[in-house]
């Protein structure tokens, strides 16, 4: 069997996202695949090609915006085809605001508009993953990770 090679990129200010992305990661690898790690601005989108699958995390900023730190990765996705690409979107939030991980839904939006297959429903947490968020979590990526990536 060929195990499946999974990015997760993210944009992360506080760590909250960081944190979310690093126990979908652990989910990923607990479910026998390599996941690889890295911040939005340390790659850039032409990077989703090489991988299997991947996943996106970015917090919201202000009334449901994209951060800055992931406009740029952001707007790279308008130039690839991502046609049969497996992903999904995860990021963190603040439910007081009116768009709660607003970005979440943008980056989501933006990845199917671009051909890519979302294969689960983004998962948003509230500032950073308590308890029962953690295992949440690291489900997420066992999830993402045991639907069929990469296997031959």
């Amino acid at each position: 069997m060929n195990l499946g090679k999974i990015l997760i990129a993210y944009a992360s200010l506080t760590g909250n996202t960081e944190e979310i992305a690093e126990l979908i990661a652990e989910g990923v690898r607990q479910a026998g695949h390599e996941a690889e790690l890295k911040a939005s601005y340390d790659c850039n989108a032409q990077e989703l090609l090489d991988y299997d699958g991947f996943l996106l995390g970015v917090y919201t900023w202000g009334d449901g915006e994209l951060p800055d730190e992931f406009l740029d990765f952001y707007e790279e996705m308008d130039e690839l085809d991502l046609s049969g690409k497996k992903t999904a979107v995860f990021g963190s939030g603040d439910t007081s605001y009116e768009q709660f991980c607003g970005a979440v839904d943008l980056v989501e939006e933006k990845v199917k508009e671009r051909g890519a297959s979302v294969i689960q429903e983004s998962l948003k947490i509230e500032f950073n993953p308590l308890d029962d968020d953690k295992e949440n979590c690291r489900a997420y990526g066992r999830q993402f990770a045991q639907a069929g990536i990469g296997v031959s």
